[in-house]
């Protein structure tokens, strides 16, 4: 049976994404740490749009997570056609006082995983000649971010890595989209417990950002950033030397995360 499997998809743009492809006519397999979101999701999907809805229940910062959810589809002899890696977490801070042991735990979910996930379900792609992935960076991939210096650069190792192997497996007839949302309509900052989340005017919803990343795939397209707030940011990170847009920042965001001595 082919599926659409689906991290980080008991809210948020995982719950966006389960829910549109669903009314598509996706059957769906969905992972995420909290069982009764996704057993409530999975129920209702199936209800409303009579698919087929399963769900792993997996910590993807785990080391043998991707290897727990590879066996677990090739059980049931689901045949993961389109691979949405979603999970993903946060931080803020003067990065000499964040704990270290968040960071390197946000590195291995907002990497380590995805990589790990793109390798295992890639492979039967490329034996098929078909299949979808879509890795969900940032639009704060596009240059570092102090006071935000770890996620940052998680999310320009997504963007970097995708769009690579998105022409690796272009003649494989592999479609594989880099996504870039910025600040979304989420609860995203309380799970990355971030206690003074950046507020920012004009946040989309999950839903404007899955409509952007489809409407992208159609188009035949390798990256999306989703708003034109986002595009414009990601046009001038690209320009702009990262001297100036750091100093920047940093100027903005120092007197709420750095404490400095008289």
């Amino acid at each position: 049976m082919k599926v659409t499997l689906i991290t980080g998809a008991s809210s948020g743009i995982g719950e966006a994404f389960a829910r549109q492809l669903a009314s598509d006519g996706h059957d769906l397999v969905l992972v995420a740490r909290r069982e009764q979101n996704l057993h409530e999701l999975c129920d209702e999907l199936m209800l409303k749009h009579k698919i087929m809805a399963h769900y792993i229940v997996a910590d993807l910062a785990d080391e043998e997570a991707a290897s727990k959810i590879l066996l677990e589809t090739e059980r049931h002899d689901f045949e993961v056609d389109w691979l949405i890696n979603n999970a993903g977490i946060g931080s803020a801070g003067d990065f000499a006082t964040l704990d270290e042991g968040r960071e390197l735990a946000m590195i291995d979910l907002n990497i380590r995983s995805l990589v790990a996930l793109t390798h295992k379900y890639l492979g039967p792609m490329r034996e098929r000649k078909h299949g979808t992935i879509i890795n969900v960076s940032s639009a704060a991939a596009f240059q570092p971010i102090p006071f935000m210096a770890t996620y940052a650069a998680t999310k320009a190792f997504v963007s970097s890595f995708s769009e690579a192997i998105a022409e690796e497996n272009r003649s494989f007839g592999i479609r594989v989209l880099t996504l870039c949302p910025g600040s979304t309509e989420t609860n995203f900052f309380a799970a990355s417990e971030i206690e003074r989340p950046i507020k920012v005017k004009g946040q989309q919803t999950s839903e404007q950002v899955v409509e952007t990343a489809l409407k992208a795939l159609k188009a035949g397209k390798t990256v999306a950033v989703s708003g034109m707030t986002n595009l414009i940011g990601a046009l001038l990170g690209r320009h702009v030397p990262h001297s100036i847009t750091t100093r920047a920042v940093a100027k903005a965001l120092r007197g709420r995360y750095q404490k400095t001595e008289e």
